[in-house]
């Protein structure tokens, strides 16, 4: 069975990234910035803003972490988020989930500049995802077909099961599968909650995507002999971090897996600072045409 090693492809993508950085900024032109908001003391959010700046901070990227306290009114953060889509010098934001309750997340979305949305989660940015038209990528997904493209995976004509269909990584991810490219191409069946007879779909899959946060639901009696499994999942359980997929049992059967940790949570942060170096050079190029 081949491990679908996420953390050592993140690590190469960084590398290139750096490198990217360190010649775009060599005639003494600003590096990229990217500034990220969290409101409260959620242990998980911060754990994931500081990853994610330290990783910034790794390539070249400017992080700024703008911290708010989790009584924060919309309007006050609203307003912030107005302020960043004025500077030019920020050329991308990031609004940390979950949320406090009291505060509209598809709004305050919603309210990002469409081209600084580097976590590809506008209504803009997913229109032209659907479409097929240039724009930001979700990471998560981004992620995925990445580490597919680099393990050299190419799903063209094949069958391809998505389990979970959130806005985050479930459809995009249906919809990048599907699209007409070199490592996708694939036929493509979205599952769901309210799915019949879930163990024969994803039985048919030649790719398994699994994406619903449930420890190790996914055992042998659902994945054919030689698929490939991408395990979306994160689960906290008191005997550590698990996958959706029970990769004990899976292991003799299937051709390629990715690990839980190491295998899509480090390609998401990779895609993050990937999104960030686009809108950078795109914004240096309309600069330099200006």
């Amino acid at each position: 069975m081949i491990i679908l090693d996420g953390k050592a492809q993140a690590l190469t993508i960084r590398s290139e990234l750096k490198a990217r950085i360190a010649q775009g900024t060599a005639n003494g032109t600003r590096p990229p910035s990217l500034c990220v908001i969290n409101l409260g003391q959620d242990p998980a959010s911060h754990v994931y803003v500081r990853n994610k700046t330290l990783a910034c901070q790794e390539v070249g990227i400017m992080a700024e972490s703008c911290l708010l306290d989790a009584q924060t009114k919309e309007e006050v953060l609203l307003a912030k988020i107005a302020t960043l889509n004025q500077q030019t010098d920020i050329d991308g934001i990031l609004v940390q989930l979950p949320l406090p309750p009291h505060i509209n997340a598809a709004k305050c979305l919603l309210a990002i500049d469409p081209k600084k949305d580097v976590d590809g989660f506008h209504p803009e940015n997913a229109g032209r995802l659907t479409l097929g038209l240039p724009g930001l990528k979700p990471c998560t997904p981004l992620g995925i077909m990445e580490l597919l493209r680099r393990y050299n995976f190419s799903l063209q004509g094949r069958k391809a099961v998505v389990v979970g269909r959130s806005n985050i990584v479930g459809k995009p991810l249906a919809l990048m599968l599907a699209e007409p490219l070199e490592y996708a191409n694939a036929t493509v069946t979205l599952c769901h909650s309210k799915t019949r007879n879930l163990q024969a779909e994803c039985k048919q899959a030649d790719f398994l995507f699994l994406a619903i946060g449930q420890p190790k639901a996914i055992n042998h009696t659902y994945v054919r002999e030689g698929a490939v499994v991408i395990d979306v999942g994160i689960n906290r359980t008191p005997n550590g971090l698990c996958g959706d997929a029970d990769f004990a049992d899976l292991q003799p059967i299937v051709q390629a897996m990715t690990p839980v940790p190491g295998g899509v949570g480090p390609m998401t942060v990779a895609m993050l600072l990937h999104n960030t170096v686009q809108v950078w050079e795109e914004n240096l190029s309309t600069k330099a045409k200006a």
